[in-house]
């Protein structure tokens, strides 16, 4: 089945100083945020954000996905806004879309690996990877 039935162009907002990269190659069905998640307006951000991930989902079928989140950072707002973005993760995969959740975390941050094991822990049907970023050489 293919990864994008409705032929929904990508998506992408660029990262500002308080909010992530996003980037979804839905053809592909490769879906990117990263950076830090604090935005002055979370729902004025995330709605487009959750707006492109419902079309997507809802004619996924039993098509592949597979979503890298590598944030950083995130405040309580934008945590329930990703938990929101897990449970739509969990609930196409229930309906039989193969969906890979990888969690990455800094290795030398233990408050994100734990957040990256309670976020996955609620996960019943996306197969969740909690993994360490690997560091560029300096």
């Amino acid at each position: 089945m293919s990864t994008n039935p409705l032929n929904l162009p990508a998506f992408q907002i660029a990262a500002t100083d308080r909010s992530p990269h996003v980037d979804f190659d839905f053809d592909a069905g490769r879906l990117r945020m990263r950076g830090e998640s604090y935005p002055e307006d979370v729902t004025s951000f995330y709605r487009p954000v959750l707006d492109a991930l419902d079309k997507y989902f809802g004619a996924l079928g039993t098509g592949d996905c597979r979503f890298e989140l590598s944030l950083i950072y995130f405040n309580s707002a934008s945590a329930k806004v990703i938990m929101f973005l897990m449970e739509m993760l969990d609930a196409a995969a229930a309906k039989g879309a193969a969906v890979d959740l990888f969690w990455y975390y800094d290795p030398e941050d233990d408050t994100m690996q734990e957040l990256g094991e309670e976020f996955g822990e609620d996960l019943e049907h996306a197969r969740f990877h909690l993994e360490a970023m690997v560091r560029d050489a300096e």
